[in-house]
This record gives C-alpha cells, sequence and structure tokens, in this order.
C-alpha cells in the first residue's frame, strides 16, 4: 500500500505522519499518531464516539480520510485545555454526565464546538449540537445539564 505525507496541527501542535492509502481519520489519529482519546463506536459515522473539530468543524473521523486532514487543523478530546480541567469537563463530572465514558470524548468535542462558535446556546441548541452522538447511559439529561451550566456560566475550571 502507498502512504501519503499527512503535514497537520493536532491540538495546537505541528506533526507530520504519513497514512496509508484510504486510511480513515480515526484510525490515523490513533494508530499513526497516539492520540487515543477519539473511540471506534459503530466506524460508519452513526454513533458520534469518533468525533473531532477538523478547522474547527465537528466531524466523524471514521468517515474522513486521513489525507483530507494534510494542512488542516484537528481538534480532538485531548486538545481540551490541559493540565487545567476544560470547563466542560468540570460541568461533566459535576453532573455526572458521564457514566461509561465511551460517549465522553465525542460529546465534549461536539460541545465544545458548540460552545466556541455560540457561548451562550439554548437547550435546543444544545440538543441539537449533540444529536450525533449516542449515549448508552446517562439519558442525555445530565449532558445537556452539563453543557448549559457552562453557558451559563455557573462552571469554572
Amino acid at each position: 500500500m502507498a502512504k501519503k505525507p499527512v503535514n497537520f496541527t493536532l491540538n495546537g501542535d505541528a506533526r507530520a505522519a504519513f497514512a496509508e492509502d484510504g486510511q480513515n481519520l480515526l484510525e490515523f489519529l490513533r494508530r499513526g499518531v497516539g492520540d487515543m482519546s477519539p473511540k471506534y463506536g459503530c466506524g460508519q459515522g452513526t454513533c458520534g464516539a469518533c468525533t473531532v473539530m477538523i478547522d474547527g468543524e465537528t466531524q466523524l473521523s471514521c468517515l474522513v480520510l486521513a489525507e483530507a486532514v494534510d494542512g488542516k487543523e484537528v481538534r480532538t478530546a485531548s486538545g481540551l485545555p490541559s493540565p487545567a480541567l476544560d470547563p466542560l469537563q468540570v460541568a461533566f463530572m459535576e453532573n455526572f454526565a458521564a457514566q461509561c465514558g465511551y460517549c465522553t470524548p465525542g460529546m465534549l468535542v461536539s460541545a465544545r464546538a458548540l460552545l466556541d462558535r455560540n457561548p451562550r446556546p439554548s437547550r435546543e441548541e444544545v440538543i441539537e449540537a449533540i444529536s450525533g452522538n449516542l449515549c448508552r447511559c446517562t439519558g442525555y439529561e445530565t449532558i445537556i445539564q452539563a453543557i448549559l451550566a457552562v453557558a451559563e456560566g455557573r462552571v469554572r475550571a
């Protein structure tokens, strides 16, 4: 198989790696560059566990070719502020919005993308923003409450 060079920014750091021809971004991030935060869920773009931001827009990394991020900015849940927690991470803990945690990285990325473009979303906008992310544990209400808590300034990291 042919390998293609991919030069991109991952969570603020310039990166260069080779992607297999036809390799999806999820596999490239996990196996190629070691960012394990996007999760493999369905592999079909229906669960949202692999959600990342590409140039500020949420994308399902299982449906994006790795070579498509050449020259772009990719942000994953690993790119949330460190060493301090992102307010969303604090809100998820305070609101018990994560149970098994499998969907959490994708939920956090989707929520961060929403708050980056709209710091004061309505409940309906929050629901729309996370509508592509499946959670089998929480029932969504605690996730919605956590995101709204950040939007309303009730949580600080």
